[in-house]
């Protein structure tokens, strides 16, 4: 298992080691240990699962207010997606910038987004499944926050226009990142 810095180097890139042979491959998709010397030490406490039909669907960008703040390290079961973080800490160097990776079922890469980030992604295949597990807090609604997916200020570049994406209710009126008050 590798674990690789991106543009924003508390955002990391996990890539698996994968051992095949005629029946197909076998790995480790978490390892406390190999994280924990690589920098990731959260302690995780709830895993989450997502199906989505359509391509194009969009979920996000979502956080957590602390104290339920959350960490996450997600991949896809099924399919494939653009995974975008946002730094929302005010005095990280990156506020307001973003990584996005692409992240699908046959290569196996995980994306781990620490506390302070926004997230979300895009589905770029019918029929995509998404896991990811969850340090920090719990889900807490009183905690529950969002970033307008396509705020131009964040400059991401989506695979699919507005009026393409497939979003929820919520996710459409999400605020600004001018909008929203300190977080981080």
């Amino acid at each position: 298992m590798q674990v690789i810095e991106t543009e924003i180097p508390a955002v990391r890139r996990v890539v698996p080691t994968r051992f095949g042979d005629a029946r197909g491959w076998f790995c480790e998709t978490y390892r406390a240990d190999i994280l924990a010397r690589a920098g990731i030490a959260d302690v995780f406490i709830q895993d989450n699962q997502s199906f989505s039909a359509p391509r194009g669907t969009v979920r996000g960008l979502h956080f957590q207010r602390p104290p339920m703040a959350q960490a996450k390290l997600v991949r896809v079961l099924a399919g494939a997606i653009l995974d975008v973080a946002v730094d929302l800490r005010r005095a990280s160097p990156s506020y307001g910038r973003h990584v996005a990776v692409r992240l699908d079922a046959q290569a196996g890469e995980q994306l781990y987004i620490p506390v302070g980030f926004g997230h979300g992604f895009c589905t770029l295949e019918p029929d995509t499944m998404v896991a990811y597990k969850v340090a920090g807090g719990v889900y807490s609604p009183e905690h529950d926050g969002g970033l307008l997916w396509n705020d131009p200020a964040l400059g991401i570049a989506w695979p699919v226009s507005e009026a393409q994406a497939q979003l929820s209710a919520k996710d459409r009126i999400a605020p600004r990142l001018a909008d929203l008050p300190p977080l981080f």
